[in-house]
């Protein structure tokens, strides 16, 4: 199996002053095309921390990061919201819409900065909305939809660069049991179709849909273990 993410002894040190604070101690980890993973972890474990340099929104302090082929861990910032950019879906707890854009007109904001022609925006933001099952909502504001429609109108955004990977922090947090539900069961379509799923959140039973677990404890991996998925997706 091919490797979308390789982490070599990835350490991450927070400095106030002259004193260090480790956070991420020698992070070893491969994750692989198509997986669905669930990062997991107590408070202070060094998961959120994990998972902005996953996201190329942070760098290691030491270590190598490689992502679909590059190596993520010594590049400028500049190059690193290229990689975010082109490779990386993300979907937030927050949602983080713009309350005066329609669904779709949401959804096409990432293709803004990739120079891509208003048609081709529109026509790409539909086809992501299809993928959720909101074409039907595509003209409508956060204002008129439903926290979980809000939600895949997020995951749709994440999705229509066609990244390499889709990174998911807490996607549930705001939602309720049913809604969080149907939201988990969006994110195995989309890893059966073909992309690679990574998942932080701290609830066991989200993490349940995830085929593997990634569990930290004090910024060191303490168990990795793969298992059947609840509501696997056929």
């Amino acid at each position: 199996m091919e490797s979308i993410i390789h982490l070599e002894n990835i350490r991450k040190s927070y400095y106030m002053g002259s004193h260090a604070l480790e956070v991420l101690k020698g992070i070893t980890l491969d994750i692989y095309r198509k997986e669905y993973v669930a990062l997991m972890g107590p408070s202070g474990s060094g998961k959120s921390t994990l998972m902005n340099i996953l996201g190329c929104l942070d760098t290691p302090t030491s270590g190598t990061y490689i992502l679909n082929g590059s190596d993520v861990s010594k590049m400028a910032d500049d190059d690193l919201a290229e990689v975010r950019n082109k490779e990386i879906g993300f979907v937030f707890q927050q949602f983080n819409l713009l309350p005066r854009l329609t669904a779709a007109e949401n959804v096409a904001l990432p293709l803004i900065y990739g120079g891509v022609s208003k048609k081709e925006r529109m026509e790409r933001a539909l086809e992501a909305l299809r993928k959720v099952g909101l074409a039907d909502r595509s003209q409508h504001k956060p204002n008129e939809m439903s926290g979980g429609q809000i939600q895949r109108v997020a995951i749709a955004r994440a999705l229509v660069n066609n990244p390499s990977i889709l990174l998911a922090d807490e996607p549930t947090g705001n939602l309720d049991s049913k809604t969080s539900v149907e939201v988990m069961e969006i994110f195995g379509q989309i890893q059966a179709a073909g992309n690679t799923v990574v998942l932080v959140t701290h609830e066991e039973d989200i993490a349940a849909f995830a085929k593997r677990v990634v569990r930290l404890r004090d910024g060191l991996i303490e168990t990795d273990t793969t298992r059947e998925p609840k509501h696997a997706m056929a």
